[in-house]
């Protein structure tokens, strides 16, 4: 049997988690669930235990980036088969937790992202500001790597043994999914996307504003573009 863990990277999130932790819970996937309590200042640990998931506490604030490393690690030292990245903001719909993992139990994927932009989505498709620095880096990414990911800011995605043992070595820790997704590929990872419906967060104020996501799309590009820099000095070295 598969063994599949659901990491839910969580700061601040009070009155969230525990509504995403019931919902995958509820889903078709017989799964464990571990909450990364990223330093948060409220009762986030506290409510993610209350609904019985597992919990890890950083000490501090780590991002985004930190708190899912610490679930790879995790899930890389207790032996899981498929690792899942839910937010816990209650915007993903763990109803499609099934078809995240399929591509991946079938031996097709080693990543696979839910895609709110695929067609027949119909749900919410993030703010304005938002959706242009998609849009930048659907077009970044298909330069630099010749592959078309429609939502490369998702953080709904599943990660095969493959990669959950590459991200338990090295995650891009600030804003990362459009980084890993470079990272996945220069790995030689298959990339899948699925069709997922996405909500507007359920409750309480996302971090990233309009200022903070152009300096989001300024940070992620040098960190890409350092990355593809490296990544050819020590193909070169080799050589």
């Amino acid at each position: 049997m598969t063994k599949v863990l659901i990491i839910i990277p969580a700061f601040n999130e009070a009155g969230n988690v525990g509504a995403a932790v019931d919902q995958v819970r509820r889903s078709s996937v017989p799964c464990d669930i571990l909450v990364v309590d990223d330093g948060s200042t409220d009762t986030t640990a506290q409510e993610a235990r209350a609904h019985k998931a597992v919990v890890l506490s950083l000490p501090f604030n780590l991002g985004i980036g930190g708190a899912v490393q610490t679930g790879f690690k995790y899930a890389r030292e207790h032996g899981y088969d498929i690792a899942v990245q839910i937010d816990g903001d209650g915007q993903h719909d763990a109803s499609y937790l099934a078809r995240l993992i399929e591509p991946i139990e079938r031996q097709q994927a080693d990543l696979v992202i839910g895609s709110r932009f695929l067609a027949p989505s119909d749900g919410f498709k993030s703010t304005f500001t938002r959706r242009v620095g998609i849009r930048f880096f659907v077009s970044l990414i298909n330069m630099l790597t010749a592959t078309k990911i429609t939502d490369p800011t998702s953080g709904f995605r599943a990660y095969s043994r493959k990669m959950i043992a590459s991200f338990a070595m090295y995650y891009p820790h600030d804003f990362p999914e459009p980084e890993a997704v470079v990272v996945a590929k220069r790995a030689n990872a298959v990339i899948l996307e699925i069709p997922v419906v996405m909500r507007a967060r359920q409750g309480g104020v996302s971090s990233i504003g309009s200022i903070k996501s152009l300096y989001y799309m300024l940070k992620v590009t040098v960190a890409i573009l350092l990355h593809m820099i490296r990544r050819r000095e020590r193909h070169e070295n080799d050589h």
